[in-house]
């Protein structure tokens, strides 16, 4: 097993994962388990950042811990883990914070996004500080590399700038991460707005796994394409079909132009029968067994708590060190 580590993780919330979550994050989680000690995080304490239904969260962190292992990641080879179960993410956060400018954290793309959207007077103080968090989660774990997407490029360049500012100032304590980069993520469209990503946000055009397979189907085959006839790639010309084949092509292991030729002449209907029979056969077994997981809730607390344990073996001396390099006192 590789010495080098990395670290993700998933808010908790939504129900279920989205075609996008899956094929542009997760299974890649899955294989880098096989390169990297790996610690993958259910990061409910990031969804405090806007208004939560507490019942509602508490289900959707189940819910998401058990997708993750459905997916693959497996508590043998990896360390997955719920946060807020380790209360060092939230004491380092105060130290990370206390390192941070305020116009550092202002200048964070995210949090002006977020807040102009809903309004700056509504926007939580977690919402502008949850990337001192984010570096913390990365931070505790001495992690070297962080799968990352565009939106989350900027938090990952803060958490390295935190990480050269306490080195610099208290001693070498934290591994300076890298991005790490998947040359094959597939980044998945909305089937009715091909021109936006994938999002919870927009149901309609979203595939969520854990939906009855006919619901599934019924959005594959309804995908916007355009009134030409002709199957190519061609994500400019050809959003809505490109993106049915980077589906397709993603879900069966080829690349995206091998898919297309095999589509010459036949039309979209067959490709989207297609594309829609390679994600069921995906999603229906990954359904059943995060439903198995969740039906046995005890199972699932205690394989919670063991990757809640080991995560603490690593996270706490690495607290301790930080604590005790910026001068607090130690208890007991």
């Amino acid at each position: 097993m590789s010495e080098r580590r990395v670290f993700s993780g998933i808010q908790p919330t939504a129900g279920s994962f989205q075609l996008g979550n899956y094929l542009g994050a997760i299974r890649h989680w899955v294989r880098l388990q096989e390169t990297y000690q790996a610690f993958y995080c259910v990061v409910d304490l990031h969804s405090l950042t806007v208004p939560q239904d507490p019942a509602e969260l508490r289900t959707a962190t189940m819910t998401a811990y058990a997708q993750i292992l459905a997916a693959g990641v497996d508590p043998a080879r990896s360390v997955p883990f719920v946060q807020s179960h380790v209360a060092e993410h939230a004491q380092l956060t105060w130290v990370l914070q206390g390192l941070t400018g305020f116009g550092e954290a202002s200048r964070m793309t995210q949090f002006k996004d977020k807040s102009t959207r809903g309004g700056a007077e509504s926007a939580s103080v977690g919402l502008f500080t949850y990337p001192m968090l984010m570096a913390a989660d990365i931070l505790l774990y001495r992690t070297h590399a962080v799968p990352v997407g565009e939106d989350q490029r900027q938090h990952l360049e803060l958490t390295r700038d935190l990480a050269q500012r306490f080195n610099s100032r208290f001693g070498d304590t934290f591994v300076v991460p890298e991005a790490h980069i998947v040359k094959e993520t597939a980044k998945i469209l909305d089937l009715q707005d091909p021109t936006a990503k994938m999002s919870k946000s927009q149901p309609g055009g979203c595939v969520f796994l854990l939906d009855p397979p006919k619901v599934i189907a019924k959005k594959i085959r309804s995908a916007v394409t355009d009134s030409e006839t002709e199957v190519r790639f061609d994500p400019a010309a050809k959003p809505g079909v490109s993106n049915l084949l980077t589906i397709l092509a993603a879900l069966t292991a080829r690349d995206v132009e091998t898919v297309a030729k095999a589509y010459q002449g036949s039309g979209y209907g067959a490709l989207k029968a297609d594309a829609a029979d390679a994600v069921l056969a995906f999603a229906e077994p990954f359904a059943a067994r995060v439903r198995e997981l969740l039906d046995d809730p005890g199972e699932l607390a205690r394989v919670m708590a063991d990757g809640a344990a080991r995560a603490r073996e690593v996270a706490a001396p690495v607290l301790a060190t930080a604590y005790q390099r910026v001068g607090l006192v130690p208890a007991g």
